[in-house]
């Protein structure tokens, strides 16, 4: 539904996605990221922004952290996969067995096969990771009904060294006028950059994993920056009722010591 069924065809609209991203040379490798999760006719090429910067880390990173929004199961807290792999076009993505049993220790933390069955939001994420990194192990959470201090706490227990990327799935405002989104998704985009956790689902809907990863990002002095900002009106839809999306990369550090 979100992206091509076919093996070759997904590859190469992953391929001619990032190859139309804009890299700055020798660009430095973010510890988390950002991106949107719809079809990839209207968000692949914000997806692409902030994917392309990893190839530089292809060979480094060997876990990745994925957190998205639950659209069709309510869930208390955050909910791993009942599956021990995801599967995709491109290949299967095992989990990492010894993240998951760490996390698992915590309460918020719960095993739902139904959360995780019809959901996108992680899923649509894996072709590109698939695409610019070596064969890695997935720790995927479908978060509903949680505190940002409670993601925060999920993060830190599989946060990791430079093997490990986190990856936030989460799209802007959704179904307003062109230009109200516009507006509206200016406005998230700073208090993301501000780290702010009180950014509700109505300015983002991963906005639960959002402020998880900001209130993280606090604590670890992370530095997060805007790679792009844009809406369905922009890529392949009409502007009566368009849905925004945002790429942002978080680097450890601050500007001026990297």
């Amino acid at each position: 539904m979100f992206y091509p069924r076919d093996r070759v065809e997904l590859a190469h609209t992953v391929g001619t996605l990032l190859g139309k991203a804009a890299v700055e040379p020798r660009a430095a490798v973010p510890k988390a990221i950002i991106a949107p999760h719809a079809g990839y006719i209207y968000s692949g090429p914000i997806a692409a922004s902030v994917y392309a910067l990893l190839a530089g880390a292809r060979a480094r990173i060997r876990r990745v952290v994925l957190m998205g929004p639950t659209h069709r199961v309510p869930v208390q807290g955050l909910a791993l996969p009942a599956a021990d792999a995801f599967a995709t076009p491109l290949g299967e993505v095992l989990l990492d067995r010894d993240a998951v049993a760490a996390v698992t220790m915590l309460p918020q933390v719960i095993r739902s096969g139904a959360a995780h069955a019809l959901e996108h939001s992680l899923e649509v994420h894996l072709p590109f990771l698939q695409t610019v990194l070596d064969p890695f192990t997935l720790v995927p959470f479908a978060v509903g009904y949680a505190s940002a201090a409670q993601v925060a706490e999920v993060l830190d227990a599989v946060w990791g060294g430079p093997e490990t990327l986190i990856v936030i799935s989460s799209d802007l405002s959704h179904y307003h006028p062109y230009r109200d989104a516009q507006s509206l998704d200016r406005r998230t985009a700073d208090e993301i950059l501000d780290l702010r956790t009180d950014i509700t689902h109505e300015q983002a809907c991963g906005a639960t994993p959002v402020i998880g990863l900001n209130l993280a990002a606090q604590r670890r002095g992370l530095t997060p920056r805007l790679l792009d900002l844009r809406n369905s009106g922009d890529t392949a839809g009409d502007r009566t009722r368009v849905v925004g999306y945002g790429a942002f990369a978080y680097y450890e550090g601050r500007d001026d010591e990297r």
